[in-house]
């Protein structure tokens, strides 16, 4: 008999029950192949309950951590357009239960997908490592002289010694587990001193990690490299805002947003994995929405609670299905949502 896990299921807004639904049958081939269990406990929240006069309180989100891990679709109400929910579910998970990482592979899982010129699948092969509970995140900003012509709004872009020490060694970690084990650290210290702090840090730190190369560099030549000749990053290593639009722009690179996986992570403790994209509501209930990026972080989530084989066949299976082509693409009606699981369910069950 094989292990039992608890998760959460929180499908949210718009698409997001949709593809966290088609999600739960690949996660049902896993189980049988790999022979594991879990027990799934579905998690109401969404922006509706706001629409109802109602929040998801901090009392609300520790209850999350009787879970191991957490299966997430997306949050994003239309009529709620303030963000709080977004700020609330999302961030509040990160801030509450300490998931002090975001890592996000990025994936070219067909040549074709990449709008980059002469750029394949080898090419485009690394992850990001991005801070998740500092930074301009951090707090919600404040507002003085509201009303009058000298109004401003502030907020305070706060790291510390701890939280860089934390990450950065967790991006050493990953490099070291990667064929290239190479480490970029991203920040832009030439003009906001303070992130000198990170180059120190990281040159502390690599003396522990004498096998991983590693450098650093500044987030807007990042950017340009990053579409000029992305083939020079494995792991990046950056903070919570870099790390948010270097993310989306390396999206941008693999065929859009929609293909993306994420981890919000608590190494050992209970951690939050999504796709990257929004709750779209325009394809809400047409059961066009592309499941992919949810079937990553599927694979993810596995890993994390140490069904690493299973967590691996996924991954490999996503794979199969782009590189012969029975997945076309991740475009809203390219497939349907379950045909799309389907795929990828049967693929993990042949092994």
């Amino acid at each position: 008999m094989g292990n039992t896990h608890k998760i959460a299921v929180l499908g949210g807004d718009g698409i997001g029950p949709e593809i966290t639904e088609a999600t739960l049958a690949v996660l049902d081939a896993a189980e049988k192949k790999y022979g594991f269990t879990t027990q799934r406990t579905a998690i109401p929240w969404n922006g509706g309950m706001y629409l109802r006069g109602e929040s998801v309180t901090g009392e609300m989100l520790d209850t999350l951590a009787q879970y191991e891990a957490i299966l997430f679709g997306a949050v994003g109400h239309p009529e709620v357009t303030s963000g709080r929910p977004e700020r609330d579910i999302i961030i509040g998970m990160r801030r509450r239960l300490d998931m002090y990482v975001n890592l996000r592979p990025i994936v070219l899982y067909q040549d074709a997908m990449t709008p980059l010129k002469g750029k394949a699948a080898k090419d485009i092969d690394f992850v990001i490592v991005r801070e998740n509970t500092e930074d301009l995140y951090a707090n919600d900003g404040w507002r003085r002289f509201e009303g009058t012509p000298r109004e401003e709004v502030l907020t305070e872009q706060r790291f510390t010694r701890p939280g860089i020490e934390r990450i950065i060694r967790y991006g050493f970690e990953v490099a070291r587990s990667r064929p290239r084990k190479k480490l970029t650290l991203v920040d832009k210290s030439n003009a906001v001193p303070v992130m000198g702090l990170m180059r120190t840090v990281l040159a502390e730190i690599g003396k522990e990690f004498p096998d991983v190369q590693y450098e650093a560099a500044y987030v807007d030549v990042t950017a340009m490299w990053m579409v000029l000749k992305p083939e020079q990053y494995d792991t990046i290593v950056t903070t919570n805002m870099f790390g948010d639009i270097l993310s989306d722009l390396a999206g941008g690179l693999v065929g859009g947003i929609g293909v993306g996986a994420s981890g919000n992570i608590r190494p050992g403790a209970t951690s939050m994995f999504e796709p990257i994209h929004g709750s779209a509501p325009k394809y809400a209930g047409q059961g066009v929405a592309s499941p992919v990026g949810t079937i990553g972080a599927l694979a993810m989530l596995l890993d994390h609670v140490g069904e690493r084989e299973a967590g691996a066949a996924v991954d490999r299976a996503l794979r199969r299905c782009f590189a012969d082509k029975r997945i076309k693409g991740v475009e809203a009606g390219t497939h349907r949502t379950s045909e799309v699981a389907q795929m990828v369910a049967a693929t993990v069950a042949a092994g």
